[in-house]
């Protein structure tokens, strides 16, 4: 007998259905519109039986090629390998970016007199659970880029300067984990999420839609 919607884990009905609403749209029972439309309400919604209504006249169910694409794309952050354990990045009346898909090491020192720096985790690889950053910024700004399902803890000292955390992220215990910590002098802080989870769903769901079509 199948359990009712109502009595499931909230959870586990809301990761089904997100996957039937990418396998259909993948193959064209969907139109974009409605994609996004029940995507919205399965990520919003807190009633097991809304959401799993979403799926209910849906004809096609996820099969194990649909698992292993969505594994390769939306798994953890986090990759097996040799983590390196220290990165020591200074700059001098300057500036710096490192994004893309790069290896994060276990411990970063940033020292930054009159620059700009960015660290963009939002494609990185996390070799290591724990993350820690450590500042000294004099008359520099640095900004943190991460994707929503990564967990970032600040606890710095300033002296006029400013610090904004965008982020609004729960904690997520299977998630790596970014401390930032150090000293601002007349400096700039800015850590915010640059990819959403809903973002990286509907770049999934067109590659899937790319790969059927």
């Amino acid at each position: 007998m199948t359990v009712a919607a109502k009595d499931r884990p909230l959870d586990a009905v809301r990761e089904e259905v997100i996957d039937q609403l990418i396998m259909n749209y993948s193959h064209g029972e969907l139109s974009l519109e409605a994609f996004e439309s029940r995507l919205d309400i399965a990520m919003e919604s807190n009633d097991q039986e809304i959401i799993s209504e979403l799926a209910r006249d849906l004809p096609l169910s996820i099969d194990e090629s649909y698992q292993q694409k969505k594994n390769n794309a939306l798994g953890t952050h986090q990759h097996h390998g040799d983590a390196k354990e220290l990165d020591k990045l200074i700059n001098v009346l300057s500036s710096s970016k490192r994004d893309g898909q790069w290896n994060v090491p276990q411990h970063i020192v940033l020292t930054n007199v009159l620059g700009s720096d960015v660290l963009d985790f939002t494609q990185a690889r996390f070799t290591s659970s724990h993350v820690k950053i450590t500042i000294l910024s004099v008359l520099g700004s640095v900004n943190i880029n991460v994707p929503e399902d990564v967990n970032i803890h600040t606890n710095v000292n300033c002296i006029a300067s400013s610090i904004a955390k965008n982020t609004h992220v729960e904690f997520d215990a299977n998630a790596p984990t970014i401390s930032v910590e150090g000293k601002f002098i007349l400096s700039s802080l800015n850590i915010k999420v640059k990819r959403t989870v809903r973002d990286r769903l509907l770049r999934f769901a067109d590659s899937m839609k790319a790969f059927f079509n």
